[in-house]
């Protein structure tokens, strides 16, 4: 028997006619991929369910976006099935795959059989008539060590803490871009990882937790060389948006923000350049905290620019995030007081219709007034200036750091990131040495302009793209989020996303921004804000 083909099914209760010809139908589709014929093997219906340990799927819609995305299953074969006639045309199925590669899955379908006037030309049978299609699904796949998608390397712990502290108990996952001790650096690409050395001392900022207390479950995945925002890798695989299973994780901090999702790590320690950190904080609906830029040391961390690389950290709580934050950076006694609270108009203008009525809800709920501004009132430059600024001068700056890499091995980059690193070098030498040599001064003035103000906005224009959203859609959302994310970037200030909003079902972050030295400040005020 081949691995695609189902065994002789073993059954204590007599299945109805055709069900077991249908089954047989649904695993060959399966096996082949046939995303048509899977689509036709389920009801076609908002009320049709799906759930795996990915999470839950509802409606023929998004089950079949899922699929899409997804890819083929690993080779199986049928081993047992159990059918359970419940009502005429409605059958429960139990079946166990066993897998070619090794382990056993477990299947648990709830079958309908069409009414004759529902049949069509994709019948089960030779003859036209009524076929059985499947109404709900849970699926227990195999055995896997850890999730790849979310992991390259996992332990119990990977690398334990150095001393006793503040995070006692914890665990993190860190960004494949950091050093970890008997690791090597991976960034996200396989070629660069076989190249890597295995690392002997922690970068500071993995140090500092590990000092605290910490200790590190395992190095996540990222978005090769943390140059995507969507959480997608061509060579790994994307993981699992925690919160919204047909939606993207966001990235390029994509496996620490699903770790910490998913429950397998309390800390995700990430990197914000352009808003690694506060994307899939808001697409995944944790807290995550871009710091002022240069106020943790980068030290053993893989530039992409420097000019905004900062390091961050994802959790599930605000007071995780002050412990991280407090492990890392010693609170300041001088710093700021409470500045005022300001939403700037051109922010919300970016951001969908939907979201910009959960904003306005979540300001309303504050219980008191909350100003508007405009950005240009306050000396800031326009968000399409700070955009292109923040475009140019990373695209030279990872180009820099990697371009010599990359010319050494070509075809070793996926398609995506391939291509964002031959547009980069498709720039205009002279655009790119002006919006250079305007950093600093457009830096000081964003600085200037927020002495003394917190801007409130969403984090992102809208929830996480879905799954199967192409390419040329994802670059409109890059667009239209790095927009949002430039004004905290090409100004070096602290942002904090919090998660506050659901719209369509899907989490959005707002986040607070302020000037240099109030991270800790930002984080303790959106925590009393979700508290209202």
């Amino acid at each position: 028997m081949s691995p695609h083909e189902t065994s002789t099914h073993e059954t204590s209760t007599a299945a109805p006619e055709g069900l077991l010809d249908a089954l047989d139908a649904y695993e060959a589709a399966l096996a082949a991929n046939d995303l048509d014929a899977l689509d036709a093997a389920f009801v076609d219906a908002v009320g049709t369910m799906r759930g795996d340990d990915r999470g839950l799927l509802v409606g023929h819609d998004a089950i079949s976006a899922f699929r899409g995305a997804r890819g083929g299953v690993q080779a199986r074969s049928l081993a047992r099935v159990e059918v359970r006639p419940l009502a005429e045309g409605l059958a429960l199925v139990v079946s166990v795959s066993e897998f070619a590669a090794g382990g056993q899955g477990l299947q648990t379908q709830l079958w309908r059989r069409d009414s004759d006037s529902d049949s069509d030309s994709d019948s089960n049978y030779d003859d036209a008539g009524p076929r059985w299609r499947i109404e709900a699904a849970h699926v227990t796949g195999r055995p896997k060590a850890f999730d790849t998608t979310v992991w390259r390397a996992v332990g119990d712990p990977l690398v334990a803490p150095t001393a006793s502290g503040p995070l006692d108990g914890l665990t993190v996952a860190v960004k494949d871009l950091y050093a970890v001790p008997g690791q090597p650096v991976g960034a996200g690409n396989p070629t660069y990882l076989r190249e890597s050395p295995v690392q002997t001392t922690p970068a500071a900022a993995v140090a500092a937790l590990l000092d605290a207390g910490a200790a590190i479950r395992g190095i996540a995945r990222t978005d090769e060389f943390a140059y995507n925002l969507t959480g997608r890798n061509e060579h790994h695989g994307t993981p699992p948006n925690g919160a919204v299973p047909t939606r993207l994780p966001g990235g390029s901090s994509s496996g620490s923000a699903s770790a910490v999702r998913l429950g397998t790590a309390e800390i995700g320690i990430g990197t914000d350049t352009a808003g690694s950190v506060r994307v899939p904080a808001s697409y995944q609906g944790l807290w995550g905290l871009r710091t002022t830029h240069g106020v943790v040391s980068r030290q053993g961390l893989l530039p992409l620019a420097p000019s905004f690389d900062t390091v961050g950290w994802l959790t599930r709580s605000a007071d995780v995030l002050l412990a991280a934050l407090d492990a890392t950076v010693p609170a300041d006694p001088d710093a700021p007081a409470e500045p005022e609270l300001l939403v700037p108009a051109e922010l919300l203008d970016l951001v969908e219709p939907a979201v910009a009525e959960a904003f306005t809800a979540f300001v309303a709920g504050q219980g008191h007034p909350i100003g508007t501004v405009q950005l240009a009132d306050l000396g800031i430059p326009p968000l399409d200036d700070l955009r292109e600024l923040l475009r140019l001068v990373q695209a030279a700056e990872a180009v820099a750091a990697h371009g010599a890499w990359i010319d050494a091995h070509p075809g070793a980059l996926s398609t995506v990131v391939g291509d964002r690193f031959a547009a980069a070098r498709a720039n205009d030498p002279a655009a790119t040495a002006d919006a250079a040599a305007r950093l600093d001064d457009v830096r000081a003035t964003i600085r200037t302009a927020l002495a003394g103000r917190t801007l409130l906005f969403p984090t992102v224009s809208g929830p996480a793209p879905l799954i199967a959203a192409d390419t040329a859609a994802l670059e409109r959302t890059r667009t239209a989020t790095t927009a949002m994310t430039s004004l905290a970037s090409v100004g070096g200030v602290p942002a904090v996303s919090a998660p506050a909003l659901t719209v369509d079902g899907a989490p959005v972050g707002v986040c607070l921004v302020g000037e240099p030295g109030t991270d800790r400040a930002l984080v303790i005020r959106a925590g009393r804000m979700l508290q209202r």
